[in-house]
């Protein structure tokens, strides 16, 4: 079972790399999912994921407070934003721009409720 967890996590790791480059790939939550799956399969992984020096901390922010960074919270947004004005622009169908509103209203009601 630890090798699914470690691969799981891997691939996790390589979702967040591409969300770095990617503005509507998200980031953290790829983030936490890989810390979860090495903290189940590789202490030596999941230290060296909490103490990198740029990854670390959003992941530890959520573990001990459940917390999101104002930045993080502030380009979440804008990625919604962009991606709805997207969405728009293509003139997809009213009820997809309806969906698609209901669902990402609900990922900033979630993501602007955490702490800082």
């Amino acid at each position: 079972m630890k090798l699914i967890w470690l691969i799981l996590g891997l691939l996790s790791i390589g979702a967040a790399l591409i969300g770095v480059v990617l503005p509507l790939l998200p980031t953290v939550p790829f983030l936490l999912l890989a810390a979860f799956f090495f903290a189940r399969s590789s202490e030596r992984l999941h230290n060296w994921l909490i103490s990198h020096p740029k990854l670390g901390p959003p992941i530890l922010d959520w573990e001990r407070n459940g917390a999101i960074a104002p930045t993080a919270k502030r380009l979440a947004t804008v990625s919604v934003v962009a991606v709805f004005a997207l969405s728009v622009l293509m003139g997809l169908r009213p009820m997809l721009l309806g969906i698609q509103a209901v669902t990402l209203s609900c990922v900033l009601l979630f993501l602007w409720t955490r702490p800082n």
